[in-house]
């Protein structure tokens, strides 16, 4: 790093690395490059880009990202080994501004992992440090579960990965287990008692499972923390990790008690907020803080009123901060490509003229069947679409017939690897009978873990988008889908899942969870 301010925070995204650990928010390669692209025109300064030992996939997602990022440090996670420390250098040593990231469970529950006594650990940090120093001089340790480890162990620990080479020192509260205070506190201490400290950059790292993984990492930074590692929409395991969005806009609002700058183009933020909630399967909750649908919603009627008086009433920062457009033009079917083109410029989204021709063809399709688009329908629109590697299975036709007495029958129609083929089926429900009839035409072990719709705008004739999460043999895969037609839109979802899981399929022995003991949060 050259920036040695001691106001500047960088912040460090994990989005492609422990936010795809969430079950199901796995990536494609083509995802992972287009988020790293996002990310790195965002202003991230250090972009987690997998972790190379975890599958062949992860390996060359991190070389590609590696290759392309134009501004920011590419890093790879590694485990307290040489093979790890090793393939991880192969994969980000293509990068302008590489970082090996390797770590090692230092509490007493993880230290049983390894089987490994407190020297023996001791003896394993300075040796895998020093060989990931030998081969990169940017390196960043982290002592898995930190603040669950004893304080004399702690610091020792710390002291051995400084001394052996390492830049950045990461502390992680892998389990969300840490308040605030001793979030601040626990840097202070290390920073003041441990040799060598000050010379280096300590960073935080918070899980969300108390609610407290945004307020955690602002007090890290208060405590001498000069690195927030972080996710878009707070993505990760179980209740997930500290969200960038509130991170950097607490920081940019209330510059007067957390005087500390970043390098993030906060306009990019509600793009990116979009785009991982498409590709990851995950929905971001309305009420989400800074990228929910309501953050800037105002129903009350005396909020309604203040806000008309003067914004600043009931918005402590602009939409437009966050890339939000403020004007909601609605589109219809006499609507051109110029004017399409134009809005989904303002929405965030620039598009080729190959990408503006297969939207356009589906923007016509939704206007025929919505008098009104709004903003909201368009980016479902953006997101909508299967973009999968695989697209072996193809709903051509289908019809549902609903009675209040006895089952539903669905009729369907695909096109699987080119054959086309129909059936019928009944379910409990327009639904169930749909997932019924593509299961006859494409027998499955998969289990349907979550099903859920949101109407993206208001009224009947408004877009559903369906999530869908499924199981099979440990693989999880999500699918997601808009359409003005609830059971259409579910059917595509479960199609779009059911591809993924081809992809799946296909990549014997390179799916990432196959790698035990690699979880640095």
């Amino acid at each position: 790093m050259t920036d040695q301010s001691k106001n500047r925070v960088y912040i460090f995204d994990t989005t492609l690395r422990d936010g795809e650990q969430s079950p199901g928010a796995t990536m494609t390669h083509a995802e992972k490059l287009e988020i790293a692209g996002l990310l790195d025109e965002m202003g991230v300064d250090i972009i987690e880009a997998g972790f190379p030992i975890a599958s062949e996939g992860d390996f060359k997602a991190v070389s590609e990202i590696s290759r392309q990022a134009q501004n920011s440090v590419i890093c790879g996670l590694a485990r307290a080994n040489f093979k790890d420390i090793d393939r991880c250098w192969e994969a980000v040593k293509h990068a302008a501004r590489p970082r090996i990231h390797t770590f090692i469970g230092t509490s007493p529950l993880h230290r049983a992992i390894p089987n490994l006594n407190k020297d023996e650990m001791a003896e394993r940090i300075h040796d895998t440090v020093t060989h990931a120093r030998n081969l990169c001089d940017n390196v960043q340790w982290s002592p898995m579960d930190a603040t669950r480890t004893e304080w004399d162990y702690l610091c020792r620990t710390v002291e051995i990965a400084i001394k052996a080479g390492a830049t950045t020192i990461n502390i992680p509260d892998t389990v969300g287990y840490t308040a605030p205070v001793e979030s601040a506190d626990l840097i202070r201490r290390l920073i003041e008692e441990v040799p060598g400290a000050d010379e280096i950059i300590f960073a935080t790292h918070c899980h969300n499972d108390l609610g407290m993984a945004t307020a955690n990492a602002l007090a890290a930074v208060d405590g001498g923390a000069r690195q927030i590692e972080c996710t878009i929409n707070g993505l990760g395991e179980r209740a997930g990790n500290t969200a960038l969005e509130e991170v950097v806009m607490a920081m940019k609002v209330r510059g007067d008690i957390m005087p500390y700058e970043t390098r993030i183009d906060t306009t990019r933020i509600m793009n990116l907020s979009r785009r991982v909630a498409s590709v990851s399967g995950f929905p971001v909750q309305f009420n989400k803080a800074i990228v929910g649908k309501n953050a800037f919603a105002h129903e009350s009627g005396i909020h309604q009123d203040g806000m008309l008086k003067n914004a600043e009433t009931f918005e402590i920062m602009r939409p437009e901060d966050v890339g939000l457009s403020e004007t909601n033009i609605v589109m219809g079917k006499h609507s051109g490509r110029a004017a399409l083109r134009s809005k989904l410029s303002d929405l965030g989204y620039d598009l080729a003229d190959n990408q503006l021709k297969d939207v356009f063809v589906r923007f016509k399709e939704l206007a025929d069947r919505k008098k009104e688009v709004y903003d909201d329908d368009l980016i479902a629109l953006m997101h909508g679409g299967t973009d999968d590697e695989s697209n072996r299975l193809q709903i051509k036709h289908l019809s549902v017939i609903c009675g209040t007495d006895g089952p539903q029958k669905a009729t369907l129609t695909m096109v699987i690897d080119g054959d086309e083929q129909s059936t019928e089926a009944t379910g409990d429900g327009p639904v169930d009978a749909t997932f019924n009839a593509v299961k006859n035409l494409f027998p499955h072990e998969a289990q349907l873990q979550l099903y859920q719709v949101h109407a993206v705008t208001e009224g009947t004739d408004a877009q559903a988008t369906v999530s869908v999460r499924m199981e099979e043999d440990g693989r999880i895969v999500t699918g997601q889908s808009a359409d003005t037609d609830t059971v259409v839109a579910s059917a595509k979802a479960y199609v779009h899942a059911l591809n993924r899981l081809l992809v799946r399929r296909g990549k014997t022995g390179t799916d990432q969870r196959e790698v035990s003991y690699k979880d640095v949060s």
